[in-house]
């Protein structure tokens, strides 16, 4: 008797956690347009379609790595982990996954942002297996085999694009001085020439060499997917470059694909407003009925 109480307790605590996140991410939807915080800003999220079963090892082993995540972040800005491997769990249990704060990110900043991802990445991706939210100022991912930690990766997952500068020479003269400082980067880097400014980063778990490759492959995707954009982000798997002419960069004219992001967190957020209204409803009517 006492064990279903206690896990009738435990259930009831899971779920006004999860209902507690939703809210969470439901109210910061509806005020994306105020821009609060840029560093909570939803950039892409990418989700495996495997998925696993409720109450599973691996489960476990998820929460321990988004507990150690939040605690993490808190002192340093990047961190990656191994959870249950070389332990008793079963190897399907293991969960192999790491975070990252944009390099110019206070601590706090970077516990806040960290903390945000953890909350919103099991409802964008539900019970996935493998999963990455990216923020504007941090990034986190999962997945069930830790291949990926180290490896060079330059596909790509997402690129916006302002409108484009035609006829300014100068514009064009700067941007390219920007993008091949960047290009040089090892780890974070800032630069600017004129009114053209930008920053480049890549994953604290490459060398230097796979980081040169990475942000030289970034570069060439913003020349040839941007074109002549006035501001342009591209976002690779282990790396991003980022540059803008002052003024543009918090233009809402982007390409298509900007729209894909904020629509995925706008779904989201309304299908958890919803979910809570159901839940509510149905405690209510219960409570009516007896």
């Amino acid at each position: 008797m006492s064990r279903t109480l206690q896990g009738d307790s435990s259930y009831r605590i899971i779920l006004v956690w999860r209902l507690s996140s939703l809210l969470i991410l439901f109210s910061s939807v509806v005020s994306v347009h105020g821009y609060p915080s840029r560093a909570h800003m939803f950039i892409y999220a990418v989700c495996s379609q495997e998925k696993y079963q409720p109450n599973s090892p691996f489960e476990g082993n998820l929460n321990s790595f988004l507990s150690s995540v939040v605690s993490s972040s808190s002192e340093v800005t990047y961190n990656s982990f191994a959870i249950g491997n070389g332990s008793s769990t079963p190897q399907e249990g293991n969960v192999y996954g790491l975070y990252q704060c944009r390099g110019d990110l206070h601590p706090i900043e970077c516990s806040k942002c960290v903390g945000r991802s953890v909350n919103q990445i099991g409802l964008v991706c539900p019970y996935a297996l493998g999963a990455s939210l990216q923020l504007e100022g941090c990034l986190i991912r999962y997945e069930h085999a830790g291949d990926f930690l180290g490896k060079l990766d330059t596909s790509l997952r997402y690129k916006k694009c302002s409108k484009g500068v035609t006829s300014d020479v100068e514009f064009f003269r700067r941007r390219d001085d920007v993008l091949a400082d960047l290009q040089t980067a090892n780890g974070f880097r800032v630069s600017s020439s004129g009114l053209v400014e930008g920053f480049a980063q890549c994953l604290g778990d490459l060398s230097i060499s796979d980081c040169s490759s990475c942000l030289s492959d970034a570069v060439g995707k913003l020349k040839t997917l941007c074109g002549s954009a006035a501001a342009a982000d591209v976002f690779l798997g282990q790396c991003y470059a980022r540059y803008w002419a002052s003024g543009y960069y918090d233009e809402s004219d982007s390409s298509n694909n900007d729209q894909v992001g904020k629509s995925v967190a706008i779904i989201v957020g309304v299908f958890g407003g919803l979910a809570v209204l159901v839940v509510l409803l149905s405690i209510c009517k219960k409570a009516a009925g007896k």
